[in-house]
């Protein structure tokens, strides 16, 4: 069973960073691609990362230039940095790790529970 625990989340002011981080269990963490997701109250929940078991990354527009997706396979652990934060970038935030190895179309099969991020105007 894979497991996987963000951290990181908090309460910061517009215009100020965080680094959340997502550990996973299982010991070929490198062959998955690993993603980010968010969910705002009232909203579905959407795409802000994603990075391949090559290192290939991919953003949605609105945090492009602003949040850095990374990963340290020696850990275990895919990170996003978010800079200059807004308002609307207040969610609660997921990983999420592709079912199978290796490949080039993820399909997000794993979550973690979610970390809980505010940005304060």
């Amino acid at each position: 069973q894979v497991q996987l625990v963000e951290s990181g989340g908090g309460l910061v002011q517009a215009g100020g960073s965080l680094k959340l981080s997502c550990t996973a269990s299982g010991r070929t963490f490198r062959n998955y691609a690993m993603g980010w997701f968010r969910q705002a109250p009232g909203k579905e929940r959407e795409f802000i990362a994603a990075v391949s078991w090559s290192r290939r990354t991919d953003y949605a527009d609105s945090v492009k230039g602003r949040f850095t997706i990374s990963r340290d396979n020696a850990k275990n652990t895919v990170y996003l940095e978010m800079n200059s934060l807004k308002p609307e970038d207040t969610a609660v935030y997921y990983c999420a790790r592709d079912e199978v190895a290796l490949t080039t179309k993820p399909i997000w099969s794993y979550w973690g529970q979610g970390t809980q991020v505010t940005v304060s105007s």
